[in-house]
């Protein structure tokens, strides 16, 4: 299982879920923007706009390579001469306040040293907290975690409460998921094993989302709702642009910008001390963005 072969996986895995978006959205398809990296690589950017569901969205595949440079050594601690990296990344906006924002990426990472390791991760960011789909949702990602180690929920979920956090806001990012990096190969779990584990958890995703989508798509929304959602989205960004390891790899190594920032909305708010009423849907919202919540139980 070399290199090569992770990315012929992957590249693969954005065709699938390129495909089952498009039946879930049900009027748009994905528009294709391939690309090369001047110092070595380069991917398929695809996006999706206007559509029944998804009012912007991308699911990007890269396959980059190249020398690591003094930055990327500084602020990403990497050690060796040469890397190599491949993944799908996956941001999807609805346009009704009712239909959660969700991302995924997976991503195998490689050095010259000879050190390799799997990084990854799912969460779900409703604008409107619904405990039952919180519940639904995370019980899904249990179910694929358990497929492969009985511990992996257990270590990941916790892990994507503390990755998906907005520091300053002091508030999560939405209902969390499970995150994970740095997951290398050893004598418990083959580098097959954990590329079999990313690709579950890959080919899951269009399923899960589309179990979140069909419960809010037909509910009406007003200008309200639309306001809130675009305040909500606000946090995203900040959260992407600030705190998103991802984000900052891209960047510092080079990337291409615009797949780099396929994460953002069409449209975002921000307004001053936004004054919220306490027993409103929206107040009870910001009061389960927080760690800890146990969903599973």
């Amino acid at each position: 299982m070399d290199k090569q072969s992770i990315a012929s996986e992957f590249r693969g895995l954005q065709d699938y879920i390129c495909q089952y978006l498009e039946k879930i959205d049900g009027k748009s398809t994905f528009q294709e923007d391939t690309w090369e990296r001047s110092e070595g690589g380069g991917g398929r950017t695809r996006t999706i706009a206007h559509g029944g569901i998804i009012e912007k969205g991308g699911v990007a595949f890269s396959e980059v390579f190249g020398p690591v440079n003094d930055v990327m050594k500084r602020q990403l601690g990497l050690d060796g001469k040469n890397f190599f990296a491949t993944g799908v990344s996956i941001v999807l906006h609805p346009s009704n306040p009712h239909v959660p924002i969700i991302h995924m990426n997976v991503r195998y990472f490689e050095l010259d040293t000879g050190e390799c390791w799997f990084g990854g991760g799912i969460d779900l960011t409703p604008h409107y907290i619904v405990p039952t789909q919180a519940v639904q949702f995370h019980a899904g990602l249990k179910e694929i975690c358990d497929r492969y180690d009985s511990s992996f929920y257990a270590k990941f979920k916790p892990w994507a409460d503390e990755y998906f956090y907005i520091p300053h806001r002091e508030e999560t990012r939405g209902i969390g998921g499970i995150f994970f990096d740095h997951l290398k190969p050893n004598e418990q779990h083959t580098k097959e094993h954990l590329l079999n584990f990313c690709l579950d958890l890959g080919r899951s995703f269009p399923v899960l989302y589309e179990k979140q989508v069909v419960q809010g798509k037909d509910l009406p929304f007003t200008e309200e709702h639309l306001h809130w959602r675009n305040l909500r989205r606000g946090r995203y960004v900040e959260f992407n642009l600030v705190n998103d390891r991802g984000t900052k790899f891209g960047l510092l190594s080079g990337g291409r910008t615009e797949s780099i920032l396929m994460s953002l909305p069409s449209d975002a708010s921000w307004e001053y001390c936004v004054d919220i009423k306490n027993g409103s849907n929206e107040s009870t919202t910001l009061k389960l963005l927080i760690k800890g919540i146990d969903w599973t139980s």
